[in-house]
């Protein structure tokens, strides 16, 4: 089954619904926000069942898209800088490059509409060997897009693919503008006006534009060069690199916490572990048996987290922006798995509790003297597991009037070897899928690890 199978219907642009009078004024990057330009935009796609009815009427899916796009409309008068994109000022003499979002430039948000003449039994069935490839053709973009293309490409792209009995709604979001919170928040926020029907929704979810710098920033913030090919690097995944989700019931994740924390008991950390440090270790020790790595490589390991309540003072919850750092720990594969998963758990631990208000601060102010990126072929490799999204992100609360949602999937875009996404399950009450990224024959060695099957949940 192959991407031809997807027929595109219709594409349009969604611009805010009212004029938003901040908008008119340059959108500035922070920091944390540019270091993402050579990455690929963050893109999620939710899966429904299609109704028989909706609004005791007979489901149409041109009236839904036409709500989606009316819904969307009135989403983007708080989420204006999605409707523009960005704004490359380029000064050669001084070799520097400033980046900013232009929020009334281009022609807004895309909308895509298509249509596929499969089921869902044909992309979530549990006798899929891996997550089939032809979900990919789900999203507007593809991975060969980096957010340094924002200046060219909408900030935005949703697509609606119909099935022969689902739904699939995806949303491709450039990441110098958003990090996960921000992006489920959007989600979150679009879900509940369109649910709304124009009525007025709760103020506790709207963004908080506010943009965080450090003391003395140039704003935009000159970077150093002046040719995108200085800045940004392309990036290709192996060609079998493969997909596939291992669910862990609450019950499971339960029992790797109780046991990471007895083999633990004479560390001296300065809290327990956590149920998904637990979680994050076992898998990571599983991903270096399943790649067969020298007893002394040197390993990594990456999480990515939100710096919102780290900073002092902190940030809201809300606010709007790329504001994540990665966690980096590191160790041996002889280490790691010589030692118990109490051990491994204990390094990712104390690797959290050392994220503090100093550290973020020290790393930006590092930046500022010499701007780079983040590229994928510095951080993604066999020798590195990243852990990104969280299973605390309210996924399946976004239902579109049409019921709750039944698979979340991620789209092409930030997919490398050890690259590791994380969901709330389906079932809620604390339990996880992790939709885990694999060369095939590393995939099968992971399938045929007893030590980490035994967590998995059918």
């Amino acid at each position: 089954m192959g991407f031809s199978d997807v027929q595109p219907i219709s594409k349009s642009f969604v611009k805010p619904k009212y004029e938003v009078e901040e908008s008119k004024k340059p959108y500035h990057l922070a920091p944390l926000d540019l270091i993402m330009l050579s990455y690929h935009y963050i893109q999620n796609g939710l899966l429904f069942k299609k109704p028989s009815h909706l609004n005791n009427q007979e489901f149409s899916i041109n009236s839904f898209v036409d709500d989606l796009k009316e819904s969307l409309s009135l989403t983007l008068v708080h989420f204006y800088p999605l409707a523009g994109q960005l704004m490359i000022q380029t000064d050669k003499e001084n070799h520097q490059s400033r980046i900013f979002v232009d929020c009334n430039k281009g022609q807004g948000a895309r909308f895509s509409h298509a249509i596929i003449d499969i089921t869902i039994d044909d992309i979530s069935s549990p006798n899929n060997t891996y997550i089939p490839l032809v979900v990919r053709s789900f999203f507007d973009y593809n991975e060969e897009l980096v957010n340094y293309d924002g200046h060219k490409k909408p900030l935005l792209s949703v697509q609606v693919t119909e099935l022969l009995d689902g739904i699939f709604i995806a949303c491709s979001i450039n990441h110098c503008i958003v990090d996960g919170t921000a992006y489920w928040n959007f989600w979150n926020v679009w879900s509940e006006i369109h649910r709304s029907n124009g009525n007025k929704i709760s103020n506790s979810r709207l963004p908080i534009h506010n943009r965080w710098f450090p003391n003395g920033c140039d704003l935009p913030i000159p970077l150093p060069f002046t040719h995108r090919d200085e800045f940004i690097k392309k990036f290709e995944p192996p060609s079998d690199l493969r997909e596939k989700i291992f669910h862990f019931s609450s019950d499971s994740i339960a029992n790797l916490r109780s046991k990471a924390n007895v083999e633990n008991k004479d560390n001296d950390s300065t809290s327990s572990i956590s149920s998904f440090q637990a979680l994050c270790a076992h898998v990571w020790r599983a991903i270096v048996r399943a790649n067969n790595l020298p007893s002394d490589q040197i390993l990594s390991h990456i999480m990515y987290a939100s710096n919102r309540h780290r900073l002092n003072p902190p940030l809201p919850q809300n606010y709007f922006g790329a504001c994540i750092k990665g966690i980096l720990t590191n160790t041996t594969a002889k280490e790691l798995l010589e030692n118990h998963l109490g051990w491994a758990a204990s390094l990712l631990h104390k690797s959290i509790v050392n994220l503090t208000d100093e550290v973020v601060h020290e790393f930006v102010k590092d930046w500022l003297k010499s701007p780079y990126c983040y590229h994928h072929e510095d951080y993604h490799n066999y020798n590195s597991v990243a852990m990104e999204h969280s299973p605390r992100f309210d996924m399946y609360g976004n239902e579109f009037g049409v019921g709750r949602p039944i698979a979340v999937y991620n789209g092409p875009g930030n997919k490398a070897v050890g690259v590791v996404f994380a969901y709330p399950g389906y079932e809620g009450g604390g339990s996880v899928d992790l939709e885990l990224c694999l060369p095939i024959d590393s995939m099968n060695a992971l399938e045929n690890d007893q030590e980490f099957m035994t967590a998995v949940s059918s």
